[in-house]
């Protein structure tokens, strides 16, 4: 990942391009030249602390221009960030810190004032989990954690330079080129809309985390900025169009991390007139794998795509057997750019396989293929659920629910059952001013859906959906304060 070379990268724009600015955050800018010059007072101090090379650091992921001085100076000094999510509490960061064998915590305030606490070392934290490798990485992500504690990611440095090549040659990316930086910090798209841009020596727009929601804001940013690149959920696009503004020098639009409804993209024309539409897919193990250019006047469901260049993509089957030719299955990829597996070796049988040669990643997602190579996602591997002993797929259930034309948006769940093993939850945002109630809603899921498949329970509201840092629903905090009011109850 980011890694001497590309610390160097920006070192030089600091002479180079010393006057070009480098982060815009707030109502703040820095240029290359402080840029450089922030990161070599943290160099200083991180000599200070008299690190071992190669040790390993906690740099809880502030999406700040001080927390990415801060990274950029332990790539320079050849040591190894930890960028785990701010929003994890104390006891979690402290644990991953440990399992990657962490010396210290560093976080930066906003003056520059940097911090060091030392990390206790936990043997039992640390047992099954490899020393990160500082030949081979300088950064270590993590995932979601939608599924437990979350796994270490160590990205790869050879991985980061082929994405940041590939991306720069895909989209034409200069050092005139503005991005918006929309996703959290210590997520892998940052690989792109940050990193790629400054190894470039472009301009960076930072998208504050609790101005996420806020279109006003987004569309000054986009339009103040003149912003070139975007790179965002259909949250952030479905923010951006509101009220119908028109953003010309935007050339290049990309939606990842969730399906894009087709009614957006009509007015997504209007306010990018002159932009090419991306879906970009992929995640944190391999970093993309599969683009489709998107045709913004069709109104059918955009498929993922085909494989990026370099990129090995299989479909299996139930029993493990690649389906070849026409199929659904489940994805295995293999790409330039993948991680060589997780800080916990343990995790990686389960997770990597060798085929025809090559360390394929199961993604977990089920996918069709046609005869032309055009992948279209189908869902999850594990929302494939089990009612009353009948396997139901989630995402089906989803997409009627959310056909009424009253729904504005739905989430459906499944919740542990003593009697039927899991039953369904359906969270339901509905339309301002509409009468939709949860036995309406339940008599039209009945019109489309077998029984077992109709969710037992319904909750309809005009409160806007929860969601997760990146915009997605948030359908963990659903599941759970679902489960706390059938305990209260």
């Amino acid at each position: 990942m980011p890694s001497t070379h590309l610390a160097a990268s920006i070192d030089a724009h600091s002479r180079d391009r010393a006057d070009r600015v480098a982060l815009s955050y707030e109502r703040r800018t820095l240029t290359y030249a402080e840029l450089g010059d922030l990161t070599r007072e943290f160099r200083e101090q991180l000599r200070r602390l008299e690190l071992p090379a190669g040790s390993t650091v906690c740099v809880p992921a502030h999406k700040t221009p001080e927390t990415i001085a801060l990274l950029t100076a332990v790539f320079h000094e050849g040591l190894i960030a930890l960028a785990p999510s701010p929003d994890l509490g104390i006891a979690a960061r402290t644990r991953l810190a440990q399992q990657a064998r962490a010396s210290h915590s560093l976080t930066v305030a906003a003056d520059g004032a940097l911090t060091a606490e030392a990390v206790t070392a936990n043997a039992v934290e640390a047992e099954g989990f490899d020393r990160a490798d500082a030949g081979r990485t300088r950064l270590l992500l993590t995932t979601s954690g939608s599924t437990g504690t979350p796994k270490i990611v160590p990205i790869p440095v050879e991985g980061f330079d082929a994405f940041a090549d590939w991306a720069t040659a895909e989209f034409a990316l200069t050092g005139d080129d503005v991005a918006l930086s929309y996703a959290p910090l210590n997520f892998d798209l940052a690989l792109l809309d940050v990193w790629t841009f400054l190894r470039l020596g472009a301009q960076v727009v930072l998208v504050p985390k609790d101005r996420a929601t806020e279109a006003p804001h987004l569309q000054g940013l986009v339009g103040g900025h003149g912003v070139t690149f975007v790179q965002g959920v259909p949250m952030l696009h479905r923010l951006l169009v509101q009220d119908g503004p028109e953003f010309t020098a935007v050339r290049t639009l990309i939606t990842t991390g969730d399906s894009l409804a087709p009614e957006l993209l009509e007015p997504m024309t209007r306010t990018f007139p002159n932009a090419r539409f991306h879906n970009i897919f992929g995640c944190t193990e391999t970093n993309d794998s599969f683009l489709h250019a998107i045709d913004p006047h069709t109104a059918a469901a955009q498929p993922i795509g085909r494989p990026l260049a370099g990129v090995r993509a299989l479909v299996v089957d139930a029993e493990g057997r690649t389906v070849t030719g026409a199929g659904t299955g489940e994805l295995l990829v293999s790409t330039p750019f993948q991680t060589a597996g997780y800080l916990r070796s343990v995790l990686n049988e389960q997770a990597f396989t060798v085929r025809e040669g090559h360390v394929y990643y199961r993604t977990g997602d089920i996918v069709s293929r046609t005869d032309e190579g055009l992948f279209t996602l189908e869902g999850r591997a594990d929302w494939q659920v089990k009612v009353r002993g009948v396997r139901t797929n989630l995402q089906e259930v989803e997409t009627v629910v959310a056909a009424h034309p009253d729904v504005a948006e739905a989430v459906v769940v499944a919740l542990p059952d003593e009697q039927t093993g899991v039953r369904l939850h359906a969270h339901v945002t509905r339309h301002p001013a509409t009468a939709l109630t949860g036995l309406r809603l339940r008599t039209h899921i009945s019109k489309h859906l077998p029984r077992h498949a109709i969710p037992s329970s319904v909750h309809v509201t005009e409160a806007p959906m929860p969601r997760t840092s990146t915009g997605k629903p948030d359908r963990n905090l659903i599941r759970n304060n679902r489960m706390k009011e059938t305990q209260t109850a």
